[in-house]
């Protein structure tokens, strides 16, 4: 039993070992998860048998046991934020909205408050959709909205609570395997292609980076690594049109396999390109590279130019462009 026990021990590390590569952990995400957590309780489990029969392993029984408080507590601590930040009079809610190119845009509006600063992620929990897992998700876009509030069917006769903040989180997911799969599917499956579901998130998490001591700033993108690069493209042109950053130029280039996908980032953009001041610092090149025709491909004007293909033509008039 003794040595039983040793060896289940040993085959869980050695699975934990070959199963955490990067190529593995995309793949199956959800498989993945599940498996490390079951490997890892297998070996503490395997090593405090181990360690706990003889009296000299005390030392090390110790480590182990402080390893498995600290574990314990950090699972504690993010049930509790999960439930401080999504649970109140009401719960966290989330819309999601079908897109062309199997993607969906979830927006999320939230109980409290967040502070957000490009770059970060959260992580997603739609019990509905994938009942206990959670997806890391890069946060795209992130706003206030005001909305009137009512008590039953009189408004409040408090002035300060006439007016209600909410604080939405957006995110644009592609369908791959699993939960994505999942939620792309029911979202084209509902009435209007959209639905909306409980939610719970947590986060923000990432480091906070600053582009804004940069005088030149080129941000590249390929597909749905767009969402990563738009929260950066609005900091930098509103903190240009203020004079609080550096940027003087800033570059967005965008390679996507269709026009189609535009639609993903559409509303965002748009509140962009109307910003102050933005013509003079942003420029944006698109490069699609699967059109079904050369005629999808149209330079709006000469700050937001289109290309087919994967590079700039070197005869700017081998292709068509309506520059206002």
């Amino acid at each position: 039993m003794y040595l039983l026990t040793e060896f289940k021990a040993a085959v869980a590390l050695t699975f934990l070992l070959l199963h955490s590569p990067s190529a593995i952990r995309h793949a199956f995400y959800e498989t993945f998860l599940t498996f490390h957590i079951l490997a890892a309780a297998v070996v503490c489990a395997g090593l405090y048998h181990h360690l706990s029969y003889k009296e000299s392993n005390y030392f090390w029984l110790m480590y182990l046991k402080n390893a498995m408080i600290y574990w314990g507590i950090d699972r504690f601590y993010r049930l509790y934020k999960l439930i401080k930040v999504n649970v109140g009079k009401k719960m966290t809610t989330a819309h999601v909205e079908a897109l062309p190119g199997g993607a969906v845009r979830v927006t999320i509006r939230m109980v409290r408050p967040w502070k957000f600063r490009p770059g970060q992620h959260l992580y997603l929990y739609m019990p509905k959709i994938g009942l206990w897992t959670s997806h890391p998700f890069t946060i795209s876009w992130s706003e206030e909205q005001q909305r009137i509030a009512f008590d039953g069917e009189e408004l409040s006769h408090h002035r300060q609570d006439i007016y209600q903040s909410d604080k939405t989180m957006s995110l644009v997911i592609r369908r791959r395997t699993g939960f994505t799969d999942s939620l792309v599917k029911k979202a084209f499956e509902a009435p209007d292609k959209s639905f909306t579901t409980t939610a719970f998130v947590e986060g923000p998490y990432g480091k906070i980076d600053t582009l804004s001591s940069y005088g030149t700033v080129v941000l590249i993108a390929g597909g749905i690594g767009i969402t990563h690069q738009i929260p950066f493209v609005r900091e930098l042109v509103a903190g240009y049109a203020n004079g609080v950053v550096a940027t003087r130029r800033l570059t967005l280039i965008w390679v996507i396999q269709s026009p189609e996908h535009l639609e993903w980032i559409r509303p965002w953009m748009a509140e962009i390109l109307a910003m102050e001041k933005r013509r003079d610092v942003l420029k944006i090149l698109l490069f699609v590279t699967r059109p079904k025709s050369t005629k999808e491909i149209h330079s709006p004007s000469a700050t937001v130019l289109m290309f087919p293909g994967r590079r700039k033509p070197l005869n700017p008039s081998a292709f068509p462009i309506n520059i206002h």
